[in-house]
């Protein structure tokens, strides 16, 4: 009898041919020793493995070492994830937490916010922008230090309604601080004795609170977007930013008054100077992109407040009774109107303008460049509709988001395999280490008879109904890369899931499958400053205003002369 095996998938080549039982057969591991041997003397990198030494050649080597020493907690709770996912999903949690999901992103509190100012909740809301602005620029920050990739997968599935939040890293969940962070400020305010709110409302609102932090910290562990340590972390910032800002906020803001320009100064210049020792990320992420908006919010802000509480319209009172229902929401819309209409104007503006001043700053010597953003000199135009940010939609981008909220599973994707370079390089890195222990463990096999059995056990248990955290573990690294959003003409409206287990894509075709990042131009980080500066500034002194000036919506002629 004559038994020929293929080649193995793992480790150099592997075949063999022989007479008899296969009881009979003993693997033969000279080669592979001889291999490794050979391995440990090669000087030169394999061009196919040059992906594994992606963060080391990126990160400085004491920033590459704290990544090293932090990822393996990130590879232990994955197969974690993935068992509490598949125990719990279910088409109404999916919508559920992929819906309340947007109650966390920046582009909620963007819009949100400035009704505060709007509608007589001036403290309380310089409050809110104070605690959301440092949540998401340091959470930026610590992103972009440790470069650390989200929980792999597959084995999770990731159930999102923003295209832009997967390409970010994981660490620390930004969702979970901003949650966490309004929580907490929410429920010491209510606490406060200066809180005028019946005893039954406190405890209502209090209790509001806590389920929407709950929500959406849970939420980012159920869709696979962030793991345990990404959401404990993260709330641990929310929490201390928010403390930082009810205990000392309100002095600090005292001191800002009370000084003049040269404190409101010192203020913007410091943001300046955290914005530019921002650190630079490892590969294209978006998380800059984000700190940069929030700078500028906290820049427009703090100018705004300060030169708006030494004008005589901040003396005059909101009153929901003697404007009423009607001139509060056009007060609203005037106002959400006023915003959109700068941004709409100043950013085609900037990205017209700023390039030739930028070359003639580069002729001087004086260009801060940064990774991943092209200089001046190497463009002529910038395309006047980019879109530079995610943080407050477009004009074009209202019709969509209408969509989304009206057809939630429309807008509902959930995808499988890589969709970051970050995720791309974890699944490679994962699967050469697991090409390393299958090498290891063919010399402890005593028969190939045994290495089928096990081989055979890794199938069943990757095709069947996982029940164990263990079989998540063996689909990390595997699988092929597949985005299936929902497909709007079944009849549930639900997803179909795909996950490839009989082939693993290589490098290149790993890296091919990715959404290629648009290219970012050095320009635009002073045009995100300037937007949201400005409107930060209209939210909080120039609307507020413009409504005195127009009949109807201003308050100063209610108060008695």
């Amino acid at each position: 009898m004559t038994t020929e095996f293929p080649p193995l998938p793992n480790g150099p080549e592997f075949n063999a041919k022989f007479d008899g039982a296969i009881s009979d057969l003993k693997i033969d591991t000279t080669a592979l020793d001889d291999a490794k041997d050979k391995e440990q003397k090669e000087a030169v990198i394999d061009a196919g493995l040059r992906s594994l030494d992606h963060y080391k050649r990126a990160l400085p080597k004491w920033r590459y070492d704290l990544r090293q020493q932090a990822l393996p907690l990130i590879r232990w709770e994955t197969p974690y994830l993935a068992w509490v996912q598949a125990k719990l999903r279910s088409p109404a949690l999916d919508s559920y937490f992929a819906i309340t999901a947007n109650l966390g992103t920046h582009t909620f509190f963007m819009i949100g916010l400035p009704i505060m100012f709007w509608c007589g909740f001036s403290s309380f809301g310089k409050g809110l922008v104070h605690i959301l602005a440092s949540g998401v620029f340091f959470t930026g920050f610590v992103k972009d230090f440790f470069s650390l990739p989200r929980p792999l997968s597959p084995p999770l599935h990731r159930i999102t309604m923003s295209g832009s939040a997967a390409l970010e890293y994981g660490f620390p969940s930004t969702h979970s601080a901003n949650a966490v962070s309004v929580a907490v400020y929410a429920v010491l305010c209510l606490r406060s004795p200066e809180n005028a709110f019946q005893p039954n409302t406190k405890s209502a609102l209090e209790a509001l609170s806590y389920f929407y932090a709950v929500s959406i910290v849970l939420g980012r562990l159920y869709c696979g977007m962030h793991g345990f340590v990404d959401v404990i972390i993260g709330s641990i910032m929310g929490a201390v930013i928010t403390l930082v800002e009810f205990y000392y906020g309100p002095p600090l803001e005292l001191y800002l008054q009370q000084n003049g320009w040269s404190a409101v100064v010192t203020a913007v210049l410091t943001i300046i100077v955290l914005v530019r020792v921002h650190p630079e990320p490892a590969d294209d992420c978006p998380c800059f992109d984000d700190s940069v908006c929030f700078a500028g919010v906290m820049i427009g802000l703090e100018v705004g407040t300060w030169h708006f509480t030494q004008s005589p319209f901040a003396a005059i009172p909101f009153d929901l009774h003697a404007l009423g229902w009607a001139a509060v929401i056009l007060r609203v819309l005037f106002g959400v109107f006023v915003v959109f209409i700068w941004r709409e104007v100043a950013k085609p503006t900037l990205l017209k303008t700023l390039p030739h001043i930028f070359r003639l700053i580069e002729t001087w010597g004086l260009s801060l460049p940064r990774r991943f953003f092209m200089p001046a000199s190497e463009y002529k135009n910038i395309p006047l509709r980019l879109k530079v940010d995610n943080v407050l939609p477009s004009v074009s981008d209202l019709p969509g988001l209408i969509t989304a909220v009206r057809h939630p599973r429309r807008g509902r994707s959930v995808s499988i395999g890589p969709q970051s370079a970050a995720d791309a390089y974890e699944t490679l890195a994962y699967r050469e280490r697991r090409r390393k222990e299958s090498n290891a463990s063919l010399r402890s096999k005593a028969s190939i008879q045994e290495l089928g059995k096990e081989r055979a056990g890794h199938s069943s248990a990757v095709n069947s109904r996982q029940q164990k955290p263990s079989d998540f573990e063996k689909q990390m690294g595997e699988g092929t890369v597949v985005v299936s959003p929902a497909d709007s003409k079944k009849p549930d409206g639900d997803p179909d899931l795909y996950i490839g287990q009989q082939d693993e894509l290589g490098e290149k075709e790993v890296f091919s499958k990715l959404v290629k990042p648009r290219v970012r131009y050095d320009v635009e980080v002073i045009t995100k400053l300037v937007v949201y500066a400005g409107i930060a500034w209209f939210a909080v002194e120039g609307v507020p205003i413009l409504f005195e000036f127009i009949p109807g919506l201003g308050a100063g002629h209610l108060q008695p002369r």
